[in-house]
Protein backbone atom coordinates (compact mmCIF):
# COMPACT_ATOMS: atom_id res chain seq x y z
CA UNK A 1 0.00 0.00 0.00
CA UNK A 2 1.15 3.25 -1.18
CA UNK A 3 2.14 5.83 2.00
CA UNK A 4 0.04 8.79 2.60
CA UNK A 5 1.77 12.03 1.57
CA UNK A 6 3.39 14.16 4.86
CA UNK A 7 1.23 16.97 5.59
CA UNK A 8 2.66 20.32 4.60
CA UNK A 9 2.50 23.83 6.10
CA UNK A 10 -0.34 26.27 4.84
CA UNK A 11 -0.67 29.87 4.88
CA UNK A 12 -2.29 29.48 8.15
CA UNK A 13 0.20 27.50 9.54
CA UNK A 14 1.75 30.17 12.11
CA UNK A 15 5.40 31.19 11.62
CA UNK A 16 6.00 29.90 15.23
CA UNK A 17 5.21 26.56 14.90
CA UNK A 18 6.98 25.52 12.20
CA UNK A 19 10.11 27.07 13.96
CA UNK A 20 9.28 25.25 16.79
CA UNK A 21 8.93 21.57 14.48
CA UNK A 22 13.42 21.93 14.82
CA UNK A 23 13.03 22.13 18.74
CA UNK A 24 11.13 19.37 18.73
CA UNK A 25 13.02 16.73 16.46
CA UNK A 26 16.01 17.41 18.76
CA UNK A 27 14.42 16.89 21.82
CA UNK A 28 12.86 13.63 20.44
CA UNK A 29 16.17 12.75 19.39
CA UNK A 30 17.75 13.39 22.73
CA UNK A 31 15.01 11.21 24.04
CA UNK A 32 15.73 8.30 21.76
CA UNK A 33 19.40 8.44 22.31
CA UNK A 34 18.60 7.95 26.17
CA UNK A 35 16.09 5.11 24.99
CA UNK A 36 13.23 6.62 25.66
CA UNK A 37 10.61 5.22 23.02
CA UNK A 38 7.43 7.33 23.58
CA UNK A 39 6.43 10.90 25.79
CA UNK A 40 3.42 12.91 26.91
CA UNK A 41 2.83 16.06 25.36
CA UNK A 42 3.47 17.46 29.21
CA UNK A 43 7.22 15.93 29.31
CA UNK A 44 8.17 17.46 25.83
CA UNK A 45 6.63 20.96 26.76
CA UNK A 46 8.41 21.01 30.21
CA UNK A 47 11.47 19.95 28.56
CA UNK A 48 11.46 22.97 25.98
CA UNK A 49 9.79 25.49 28.45
CA UNK A 50 6.51 24.88 26.78
CA UNK A 51 2.92 24.25 27.61
CA UNK A 52 1.45 20.54 26.91
CA UNK A 53 -1.30 22.64 25.32
CA UNK A 54 0.88 24.58 22.82
CA UNK A 55 3.33 21.36 21.69
CA UNK A 56 -0.10 19.55 21.20
CA UNK A 57 -1.78 22.72 19.05
CA UNK A 58 1.60 22.86 17.40
CA UNK A 59 1.91 19.50 15.98
CA UNK A 60 -2.25 19.26 15.54
CA UNK A 61 -1.35 21.74 12.45
CA UNK A 62 0.21 19.09 10.63
CA UNK A 63 -1.47 15.86 11.68
CA UNK A 64 -2.86 13.44 14.59
CA UNK A 65 0.15 11.82 15.66
CA UNK A 66 -0.48 11.18 19.58
CA UNK A 67 -2.11 8.06 20.75
CA UNK A 68 -4.63 7.93 23.58
CA UNK A 69 -2.57 6.67 27.11
CA UNK A 70 0.80 6.18 25.32
CA UNK A 71 1.08 10.05 23.90
CA UNK A 72 3.45 10.64 20.58
CA UNK A 73 5.75 7.50 19.84
CA UNK A 74 9.41 8.92 19.65
CA UNK A 75 10.71 7.12 16.63
CA UNK A 76 7.79 7.61 14.56
CA UNK A 77 6.98 11.08 15.83
CA UNK A 78 10.67 11.85 14.64
CA UNK A 79 10.22 10.19 10.99
CA UNK A 80 7.20 12.62 10.37
CA UNK A 81 9.02 15.85 11.39
CA UNK A 82 12.17 15.42 9.22
CA UNK A 83 9.80 14.58 6.67
CA UNK A 84 8.22 17.98 6.86
CA UNK A 85 11.63 19.64 7.61
CA UNK A 86 12.96 18.12 4.55
CA UNK A 87 15.90 16.33 6.17
CA UNK A 88 14.21 12.84 4.85
CA UNK A 89 17.40 13.30 2.24
CA UNK A 90 20.49 14.79 1.72
CA UNK A 91 21.22 18.69 0.15
CA UNK A 92 23.91 19.62 -1.75
CA UNK A 93 25.21 23.39 -1.08
CA UNK A 94 28.03 25.96 -2.28
CA UNK A 95 29.74 28.12 0.24
CA UNK A 96 30.61 31.78 -0.75
CA UNK A 97 32.91 33.81 1.06
CA UNK A 98 36.01 31.67 2.57
CA UNK A 99 37.18 34.29 5.75
CA UNK A 100 37.19 32.88 8.83
CA UNK A 101 33.24 32.18 9.50
CA UNK A 102 33.18 30.60 5.91
CA UNK A 103 36.32 28.50 7.41
CA UNK A 104 34.44 27.52 10.68
CA UNK A 105 31.27 26.73 9.05
CA UNK A 106 33.22 24.56 6.36
CA UNK A 107 34.44 22.77 9.28
CA UNK A 108 30.82 22.32 11.44
CA UNK A 109 30.26 18.50 11.60
CA UNK A 110 26.46 19.62 12.26
CA UNK A 111 26.02 20.50 8.45
CA UNK A 112 26.59 16.61 7.56
CA UNK A 113 24.90 15.04 10.75
CA UNK A 114 21.50 16.59 9.38
CA UNK A 115 22.35 16.17 5.61
CA UNK A 116 23.85 19.53 4.72
CA UNK A 117 26.59 18.41 2.11
CA UNK A 118 29.12 21.77 1.44
CA UNK A 119 30.55 20.77 -2.02
CA UNK A 120 31.62 23.97 -3.83
CA UNK A 121 33.35 27.09 -1.97
CA UNK A 122 33.86 30.66 -3.71
CA UNK A 123 35.15 33.71 -3.36
CA UNK A 124 35.88 36.95 -5.02
CA UNK A 125 39.34 37.26 -3.68
CA UNK A 126 42.07 36.42 -5.82
CA UNK A 127 44.66 35.43 -3.27
CA UNK A 128 41.93 32.52 -2.20
CA UNK A 129 40.76 31.27 -5.56
CA UNK A 130 42.89 28.01 -6.36
CA UNK A 131 43.80 27.48 -2.52
CA UNK A 132 41.88 24.13 -0.79
CA UNK A 133 40.04 24.72 1.71
CA UNK A 134 38.43 21.51 4.00
CA UNK A 135 39.29 19.56 0.48
CA UNK A 136 37.62 21.64 -1.80
CA UNK A 137 39.18 24.36 -4.45
CA UNK A 138 37.90 27.88 -3.58
CA UNK A 139 36.56 28.92 -7.06
CA UNK A 140 35.67 32.59 -8.26
CA UNK A 141 31.82 33.64 -8.93
CA UNK A 142 32.04 33.44 -12.21
CA UNK A 143 31.99 29.72 -12.17
CA UNK A 144 29.05 29.33 -10.19
CA UNK A 145 26.81 28.78 -12.54
CA UNK A 146 28.85 26.08 -13.50
CA UNK A 147 29.75 24.34 -10.68
CA UNK A 148 26.31 24.73 -9.40
CA UNK A 149 24.75 22.60 -11.90
CA UNK A 150 27.75 20.05 -11.94
CA UNK A 151 27.14 19.58 -8.74
CA UNK A 152 23.17 19.81 -8.58
CA UNK A 153 23.50 22.56 -5.72
CA UNK A 154 20.27 23.61 -4.67
CA UNK A 155 21.69 25.48 -1.10
CA UNK A 156 23.94 28.20 -0.96
CA UNK A 157 25.63 29.76 2.24
CA UNK A 158 26.24 33.27 2.12
CA UNK A 159 29.43 34.19 4.95
CA UNK A 160 30.26 37.44 2.98
CA UNK A 161 30.65 41.03 4.39
CA UNK A 162 27.37 42.71 3.88
CA UNK A 163 28.70 45.06 0.72
CA UNK A 164 29.09 41.83 -1.18
CA UNK A 165 26.24 40.15 -0.10
CA UNK A 166 23.73 40.93 -2.53
CA UNK A 167 25.73 40.43 -5.26
CA UNK A 168 26.57 36.99 -4.08
CA UNK A 169 23.17 36.03 -3.82
CA UNK A 170 22.61 37.61 -7.53
CA UNK A 171 24.68 35.28 -8.34
CA UNK A 172 23.74 32.72 -6.66
CA UNK A 173 19.85 32.97 -8.29
CA UNK A 174 21.41 33.30 -11.35
CA UNK A 175 23.10 29.39 -11.12
CA UNK A 176 20.09 28.00 -9.96
CA UNK A 177 20.23 27.92 -6.50
CA UNK A 178 16.51 27.58 -4.20
CA UNK A 179 17.78 28.58 -0.92
CA UNK A 180 19.53 31.17 0.62
CA UNK A 181 21.59 30.65 4.39
CA UNK A 182 22.70 34.47 4.82
CA UNK A 183 25.19 35.17 7.46
CA UNK A 184 25.65 38.99 6.31
CA UNK A 185 23.99 41.75 8.34
CA UNK A 186 21.59 43.07 5.56
CA UNK A 187 18.11 42.52 4.00
CA UNK A 188 18.46 40.89 0.79
CA UNK A 189 16.46 41.51 -2.76
CA UNK A 190 15.43 38.39 -3.86
CA UNK A 191 12.92 36.68 -6.29
CA UNK A 192 9.67 35.28 -4.79
CA UNK A 193 10.93 32.21 -6.04
CA UNK A 194 14.29 32.01 -3.84
CA UNK A 195 13.51 31.50 0.23
CA UNK A 196 16.23 32.77 2.56
CA UNK A 197 16.98 32.30 6.28
CA UNK A 198 18.95 35.31 7.34
CA UNK A 199 21.45 34.94 10.77
CA UNK A 200 22.52 38.14 12.21
CA UNK A 201 24.98 37.14 14.98
CA UNK A 202 25.58 40.86 15.99
CA UNK A 203 21.54 40.85 16.36
CA UNK A 204 21.69 37.86 18.02
CA UNK A 205 24.17 39.53 20.56
CA UNK A 206 22.03 42.81 21.20
CA UNK A 207 18.99 40.44 21.78
CA UNK A 208 21.46 38.11 24.37
CA UNK A 209 22.54 41.24 26.22
CA UNK A 210 19.12 42.63 26.19
CA UNK A 211 17.72 39.83 28.38
CA UNK A 212 20.57 39.88 30.26
CA UNK A 213 20.15 43.71 31.56
CA UNK A 214 16.26 42.69 32.26
CA UNK A 215 17.55 40.45 34.80
CA UNK A 216 19.53 42.62 36.65
CA UNK A 217 18.33 44.74 39.46
CA UNK A 218 17.50 48.37 38.40
CA UNK A 219 19.98 50.99 40.66
CA UNK A 220 16.39 51.75 42.57
CA UNK A 221 15.78 48.24 44.15
CA UNK A 222 19.41 47.83 45.14
CA UNK A 223 19.57 50.93 47.06
CA UNK A 224 16.53 50.40 48.41
CA UNK A 225 17.84 46.96 49.75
Amino acid sequence: MAKEPLPVPTFDTPKAAIARLSLYLRQLEALERDGQSTVASKQLGRLLGLSDAQVRKDLAHFGQFGYPGVGYRVGELQAVLRGLLGLNRPWRAALVGVGNLGRALIGYQGFRERGFHIVALFDRDANLVGRKVGGFAVEPLERMAERVRAESVELCVLAVPADAAQQAADAAVAAGVVGILNFAPVALRLPERVSVVSVDLGLQLEQLVFQVNQRRPTKRSQSAG
